[in-house]
């Protein structure tokens, strides 16, 4: 991804309103909770994909995350996520946490993700519906 990213390079949108709990002792976001809220946004795809049996879902590889700006309570954080990547059996999302509706991000990362069927304990092809996404 590069330096400079904006909410409208990302086709996926996905709104988190921060939680008190969320708050460390230094006043601001814990780190943690940025990979929930991309988790969050990861599990929206996962519907809108269709993949929420055993049968047909995926497995988290890697996360790689880049933190740039603190994000402090209360906030709206939007996580624009996009296919970046597709293998044979493996795709990625690059996402980015835009705070409060601006072009100030917070963190950027990449999630590798591997189409599995948990029946078989193994790893499949990517499914269309994501190579479809991927085109966009």
């Amino acid at each position: 991804m590069s330096n400079k990213l904006i909410l409208s390079s990302f086709p996926f949108h996905h709104n988190v309103q921060t939680r008190w709990k969320d708050v460390d002792s230094f006043g601001h976001i814990n780190n943690a909770l940025y990979l929930t809220y991309i988790e969050d946004s990861r599990i929206n795809l996962l519907h809108r994909w269709d993949l929420i049996d055993k049968n047909n879902s995926i497995i988290v590889a890697s996360i790689k995350m880049d933190y740039i700006n603190q994000v402090t309570h209360p906030s709206e954080v939007i996580i624009g996520s996009k296919i970046s990547r597709v293998g044979s059996t493996s795709f990625d999302i690059s996402s980015a946490l835009f705070i409060n509706n601006t072009s100030k991000i917070a963190a950027k990362s990449t999630t590798t993700c591997v189409c599995y069927d948990y029946t078989k304990n193994q790893s499949v092809k990517v499914y269309s519906s994501i190579k479809n996404d991927f085109k966009i």
